[in-house]
């Protein structure tokens, strides 16, 4: 057991940065103010959650009256998804989403589906895209809403957003999409890509758990699926998390500052670590689009052996690796997202998740993949599936 530890999770989630943590600090102590309550330590509050939520805006390229801050991603997808379809069914029952989402929309849309919705799952090609013809489609005069992830949380493949979301909209459909992985890793500006509705989680972005937000293009109405107080323009009630809204804007503000740096960084890492990958390991493929993906993704097959071995052995040498989606971790089943590609369920099995931070180093990089070598090696010395 090494008592080294390097993280290379963060599709799952990433650390606070200590500047968002300085940021939140206040809002825990001197300003721990309700941003309801008329008096001073309310207004000090108030004042904080305009701040943030215009901070949101910039960075996003809407406006301030168009965020909408929520408990995580799921929550916002859940709102996109459920309150579009209260809203509308009466103009339509049907929904269009890919196989390949986070289970925070399939598992919505299977909800709706018990309740009489019809859903259509766009199958992907063997990069994990969706075709814009096949979206074309799908399209029906009863659809009232498209949802499709910005990038795949599993491989990384970033979808043509703008070109699926003018197809929705030229048919007068709405068209929503689950951002969490793409926030703070791609320069989103919602009005330039043409989304009406755009869901995201800090946490994937050195911000802390449990706070999200959703943007609602305005003139969008969509239905409340919480229902209480006036908070939130009356849209989303709850007494508003102060730290953790401070500590989302901080998080996403640094982030499109050195998103520059960041991309070239981490794309030079992923490539280095896939390239050397396959040519020194046999028997494996990268999963994902080669270019067309997020810049710390990593995802690789290796045939006769199986992922869950592969991070056990990792961990034992101070490696912190996935084998997909960190919500679907406890499953035993392969990942829904590999076997849309094509993959056959042994080498879905076969597949682990690497996903670079921004301080992960070269030194690292190779210590990996050197690492990667001595444990595929030795678990298919022990394979009975392996020809040695």
């Amino acid at each position: 057991m090494s008592n080294r530890r390097i993280y290379m999770d963060n599709a799952a989630t990433t650390p606070v940065r200590p500047e968002v943590v300085e940021a939140m600090l206040p809002f825990f102590t001197e300003n721990f103010g309700n941003s309801s309550s008329v008096h001073a330590f309310g207004r000090n509050a108030q004042q904080a959650l305009i701040d943030a939520r215009a901070t949101m805006a910039e960075l996003l390229g809407c406006t301030p009256n168009e965020i909408y801050f929520t408990s995580c991603g799921t929550e916002s997808d859940n709102w996109a998804i459920r309150g579009t379809a209260t809203r509308l069914r009466n103009k339509g029952n049907h929904i269009i989403t890919s196989s390949i989402e986070h289970p925070a929309v399939l598992n919505t849309c299977k909800q709706l589906e018990a309740e009489g919705w019809k859903v259509t799952y766009l199958p992907v090609d063997k990069y994990g895209i969706v075709s814009p013809e096949d979206l074309e489609k799908a399209i029906t005069d009863e659809t009232v809403l498209v949802t499709i992830m910005w990038a795949n949380n599993e491989i990384g493949t970033v979808q043509p957003i703008q070109e699926l979301a003018k197809i929705a909209h030229d048919h007068g459909v709405l068209f929503h999409t689950d951002a969490v992985q793409a926030a703070g890793a791609i320069n989103i500006k919602v009005k330039e890509v043409g989304v009406d509705m755009l869901s995201i989680s800090g946490h994937k972005f050195n911000a802390p758990k449990g706070i999200g937000c959703l943007y609602i293009r305005k003139g969008v109405r969509i239905d409340n699926i919480i229902y209480g107080g006036h908070q939130e323009r009356g849209h989303r009630p709850g007494t508003e998390n102060m730290p953790y809204i401070v500590g989302m804007a901080t998080a996403l503000k640094l982030a499109y500052e050195e998103m520059d740096a960041k991309t070239e960084h981490l794309t030079k890492l992923r490539n280095h670590i896939m390239d050397r990958i396959t040519a020194e390991i046999p028997y494996c493929f990268i999963n994902g689009h080669r270019e067309q993906r997020l810049p710390n993704n990593v995802n690789v097959s290796f045939e006769y052996i199986e992922g869950e071995s592969i991070l056990l052995f990792m961990d034992a040498k101070g490696f912190a690796l996935s084998s997909g989606s960190a919500c679907t971790s406890a499953s035993l089943d392969p990942s829904h997202v590999l076997l849309a590609t094509g993959l056959l369920h042994e080498q879905a099995h076969g597949s682990i998740r690497i996903s670079l931070g921004r301080d992960n180093t070269m030194e690292e990089a190779d210590y990996l993949v050197d690492s990667l070598k001595e444990v595929v090696a030795k678990l298919r010395a022990m394979s009975p599936l392996f020809n040695k």
